[in-house]
């Protein structure tokens, strides 16, 4: 049994492998590890507390896949709904499809029972309401939602810094099943609408338990282009190791061109249940914990150079 988190994934990780050792399957402890980092309010990139749309609105991205079956959910832009990972989950099992956005994914979160519940903090709003103060004149705050041209006011206060951030989890049973879950807010002041990679399966998550599983976080427009987390899961299906495996997909990401261009962060466990995690940045962690161990480990991911560009 092992769980592998990303490095805010350190909120729920005991969780999660708690229900490992109670005979939980991989999916179970999945939801349970990500839906304590969603509910943490310190975490401003993730559920309760996360940051918001331009218009101040905090939309929710999910998936979730299960690596025996290759079933997957998926929500997107969902909002006032503060565990979308257990809404993912309910997609795969109750539905025919894979992903549900917007008003859709609202109306099917009612559906399946899920309380409603205000995201956005007071933290939030004051960063969200600071950031626009320095980039826009009274008038255009003022009547934000009604501009004909807020893909332009989009462009003016991206940051670098806000177009990541995401939670990660990889699970492994003690039957050897693997499941991958991926949870976000987005990128801070996104286009409303906007999703990255994170509930799209073969871009932020992929799981299939004869070969490993793959989630990312960092720059999700970079992973959709690439096919990042499918990447990795590929590499290894044609007999690369992990670490080989991780390293491939990152060299992936170096050919990309385009005007943004930034973070992008991997973590990824084999079929026999090896962890391993790439960055290209050179602070980056991540966490695991297997069945024998008290405590998860926090460690370094392996540093793999990729080129940026941000404007």
């Amino acid at each position: 049994m092992i769980v592998v988190a990303s490095a805010n994934g350190g909120v729920g990780i005991r969780e999660a492998m708690r229900v490992l050792k109670s005979g939980g399957s991989a999916i179970d402890a999945v939801e349970a590890g990500i839906r304590l980092v969603e509910s943490n309010p310190d975490d401003d990139s993730v559920g309760y507390g996360g940051l918001p749309n331009i218009l101040g609105e905090v939309e929710l991205d999910a998936s979730i896949m299960d690596g025996k079956t290759l079933a997957a959910g998926c929500v997107g832009a969902i909002k006032g709904y503060g565990h979308p990972i257990s809404v993912a989950r309910k997609v795969m099992e109750r539905l025919p499809h894979v992903l549900l956005v917007g008003a859709g994914a609202n109306r099917f979160a009612a559906e399946m029972g899920f309380a409603p519940r205000e995201l956005l903090t007071d933290y939030a709003r004051d960063v969200w309401l600071k950031r626009l103060e320095h980039d826009m004149p009274a008038d255009v705050r003022q009547n934000l939602a009604e501009q004909n041209d807020l893909w332009k006011w989009v462009e003016l206060a991206t940051d670098p810094e806000r177009a990541g951030g995401t939670v990660n989890f990889i699970a492994q049973d003690g039957q050897g099943n693997i499941c991958t879950g991926v949870s976000t807010s987005g990128w801070a002041w996104k286009y409303p609408g906007r999703l990255g990679d994170s509930p799209i399966i073969g871009a932020g998550n992929y799981a299939h338990n004869r070969y490993g599983a793959a989630a990312c976080t960092g720059m999700g427009e970079m992973a959709i282009r690439s096919g990042t987390a499918r990447s990795v899961v590929l590499y290894m299906k044609m007999g690369k190791s992990i670490e080989e495996a991780g390293r491939l997909a990152m060299d992936d990401l170096d050919e990309l061109g385009g005007k943004y261009l930034s973070r992008m962060n991997i973590i990824a466990l084999d079929k026999d249940g090896r962890p391993a995690a790439f960055s290209n940045y050179q602070e980056a962690k991540f966490t695991y914990m297997t069945g024998e161990m008290q405590e998860p480990v926090l460690a370094p991911r392996q540093f793999v150079a990729t080129h940026s560009r941000w404007g």
